[in-house]
This record gives structure tokens, C-alpha cells and sequence, in this order.
């Protein structure tokens, strides 16, 4: 169980959604949350409800310069969390290119840009929490899913790469993988969506995961198992599920 009190952590992607109901979820537990997004609006309306010390700090995680200035301006914090992430269905026969490349440059790009600007910070204190947030779609290659899936394949092979140079250095890296959420993201889905969670269950999760000493949570729990044992299945098994 970490200490949570008087602890600062910036929260990359929090404005609504999942980001925001962890802001509360650590504001609670007493840690002074910095919450990141590009609408100014939301994020004031946001911090506004959470209860102890917090504050705004607009960015713009497809932007480097915009990142390093947020980042410059946050000053050092205990940890990091990066929830930031954009999604649109989509086939290959129905690609368009632009959403397909803001998928991958926010999602992903977007992770490599906020990590590499505050591991300097990190690495000079010999101390940190570094929480990436990757998806149960990342595990395998899913219909409907080019760019979403992709980019968080992306990110969760970034984090697992930051762990295994990161252990015993005093730089904890986390690695959360949740399934549906309900948000303004997923009700682009016009499929049954198994298991899908409020935000607050999802953040809940989260919250469990960064109490414990583990590099990684996959959530809902049975759900996850599917996409889990899926990277055992022979192709033609696994397509014939799962396309």
C-alpha cells in the first residue's frame, strides 16, 4: 500500500471519462492530482469537484513543445499517469488515414512524448511512479480495429520495455489494461460490448494496481482472460473467433 498523502501526480488525459474518475479516486486518498487535457474548460469544471489541492494544466500530447511546456510547468511530481487516448471504429476497407494516424500519434506517440519528458525529472531524484495506460485490445490484432488497436499495442510494449530497464531503480512502471468503459469514446460502438464498465469501476482497478507493487493489471477480470489465453491460439483458430 503506497503512501499516498501529500504525494503530487500528474494525470495526462484526465478531463472525463476514466482519467477524471481516478483524479477523484486519488484526491480522495489525499494526493495533490494535476489534471492534463486540451479543453481548458473541462479541466476547470473538473478540478472545481475535487476535493483537496488541485489544479489545471492544459496540453496537447500530439504536440512535443506543447508537452515539454506542461511539463516545465507541472514541476516535479511524485508520479505520472498517462490516460490520454482518442478512438474511431475502423475497418481496413473503410480506412481514413487521418483518424488512423491521430489514434497512433496520441495514443501512442502521444505516451513516448509525455514519458520522455519527465524521465529527466525522475531520473535525477532516483524516485518515481510511472502509470501507462494500455487496453485489452492491444493483446492481438481485432477486427474493426485499425489504428485503436495498434497504438495500444504500441503502448503497452512501451511500458513493458520502461519496466524491464526501470526495475530496482527506484522508477516504479505500471502498466493498466482495461476493457469497455463507458465514455463519449465507446458510444461510437454499434456492437454489444461485453462487460463494459462506469468509469468509476474502471478507476477503482486502477487505483488497486497502483497500491500494489505489481508491473501490471488486465480488467474486468474474466473478460480479460479471453484476450489473455488469445495470444496462445494458433492463427487459424484465433482468426476464425475473433474476425
Amino acid at each position: 500500500m503506497r503512501d499516498w498523502a501529500g504525494k503530487r501526480y500528474w494525470l495526462v488525459g484526465a478531463s472525463e471519462g476514466l482519467g477524471a474518475a481516478l483524479a477523484h479516486q486519488l484526491a480522495r486518498a489525499g494526493v495533490e492530482v494535476i489534471v492534463s487535457a486540451r479543453s481548458q474548460d473541462k479541466l476547470d469544471a473538473l478540478v472545481a469537484e475535487l476535493p483537496g489541492n488541485a489544479s489545471a494544466q492544459v496540453v496537447d500530447v500530439s504536440d512535443r513543445a506543447s508537452v515539454e511546456a506542461a511539463a516545465s510547468a507541472v514541476g516535479d511530481v511524485d508520479g505520472v499517469v498517462f490516460l490520454a487516448g482518442v478512438y474511431w471504429p475502423m475497418k481496413s476497407q473503410e480506412w481514413d488515414a487521418e483518424k488512423a494516424e491521430a489514434m497512433v500519434d496520441i495514443n501512442f506517440t502521444g505516451a513516448v512524448r509525455v514519458m520522455g519528458a519527465v524521465m529527466p525529472m525522475m531520473q535525477a531524484r532516483g524516485t518515481g511512479h510511472l502509470v501507462i495506460t494500455g487496453s485489452l485490445s492491444g493483446f492481438r490484432g481485432l477486427p474493426g480495429a485499425i489504428g485503436y488497436a495498434a497504438s495500444k499495442a504500441g503502448t503497452m510494449s512501451l511500458a513493458e520495455s520502461m519496466y524491464a530497464d526501470l526495475r530496482n531503480t527506484g522508477i516504479d512502471v505500471q502498466l493498466a489494461n482495461p476493457g469497455f468503459i463507458k465514455t463519449r469514446l465507446t458510444e461510437k460502438n454499434d456492437f454489444k460490448m461485453p462487460f463494459i464498465m462506469e468509469p468509476d469501476d474502471a478507476a477503482r482497478e486502477m487505483f488497486e494496481l497502483m497500491n500494489t507493487d505489481r508491473f501490471k493489471k488486465s480488467f474486468p477480470g474474466m473478460f480479460s482472460w479471453v484476450f489473455r489465453l488469445s495470444q496462445f491460439m494458433p492463427d487459424w483458430m484465433y482468426y476464425r473467433l475473433f474476425a
